[in-house]
């Protein structure tokens, strides 16, 4: 693990804040537009990407204590992270749902 830059977690945790705001205000505002949630949907998955393959991997402990702490970390703190992907079938069924609302309509 790089141990060679330690970043204050509480500026850490701050800045976190402010992205995580900023995000949900982006969203708030886009809110009834797909395509530009659909748009900032794919940035997040971007970013969780390059940040996995580029930052992440070259972070990740290289012995057995580093190891312990991280996989302790993940199991006190909530697991590993994941974006889940809407398959098509669930783009889908929202589709009937709207048409059968329409039907009643």
């Amino acid at each position: 693990m790089n141990q060679s830059i330690k970043i204050d977690s509480e500026v850490f945790n701050i800045r976190l804040q402010q992205i995580a705001t900023a995000i949900d205000e982006t969203a708030e505002n886009c809110q009834g537009d797909a395509i530009t949630l659909l748009a900032l949907l794919r940035k997040l998955e971007n970013l969780h990407r390059e940040i996995c393959d580029n930052a992440f991997q070259s972070s990740l402990p290289n012995n057995r204590q580093a190891l312990y702490t991280f996989l302790k970390n993940i199991e006190t703190e909530g697991g590993w992270p994941y974006i889940e992907r809407m398959n098509v079938q669930k783009l889908l069924s929202n589709l009937v749902i709207m048409e059968k609302d329409s039907d009643n309509a």
